[in-house]
């Protein structure tokens, strides 16, 4: 990020991403630590318990293991701040999800707890990209402000 405040809002937001990351992980651990090895199978939860046991392993539903090629990187300020603003909607939508398939009070609490720091971040995402486009040359909103007359 080019201006000292982008950095700043990177870092907080991303330091505060990672500790989502925790807190799910602690939901996820204190509803498996004690399923019986029947509850496991019944729940499908067996071929991830095979590789993870009760561990902490973060995957999408579907499976699929969290990786950074989910993190869409272009070095250009508009659209990596536009991407930021995306990855938070869909996280709140995955939250959304989250609460219209649990029935745990105490999971819903957590999880409505992280779905408002997403719209928070998405506000503050917001906020950026007004201060970028603010900063950057009115005729040419790239950052690296590239000459297409060549």
């Amino acid at each position: 990020m080019p201006y000292p405040e982008l950095k700043g809002l990177l870092t907080d937001i991303g330091t505060e991403e990672l500790g989502h990351l925790e807190m799910i992980g602690a939901i996820v651990h204190q509803l498996t630590r004690d399923l019986t090895d029947d509850q496991i199978r019944s729940a499908g939860f067996d071929s991830y318990f095979v590789d993870h046991t009760t561990g902490i392993y973060p995957t999408a539903a579907s499976g699929a293991p969290w990786n950074a090629a989910g993190i869409g990187v272009k070095g250009d300020v508009i659209a990596d701040l536009t991407e930021d603003l995306a990855a938070e909607q869909k996280a709140r939508v995955t939250y959304d999800n989250i609460l219209r398939l649990s029935d745990d009070p105490d999971v819903n609490d957590a999880i409505k707890f992280l779905r408002a720091r997403e719209i928070v971040h998405f506000q503050r995402f917001g906020e950026g990209l007004r201060l970028a486009k603010d900063k950057l040359d009115e005729k040419n909103v790239y950052y690296m402000n590239p000459s297409f007359d060549k």
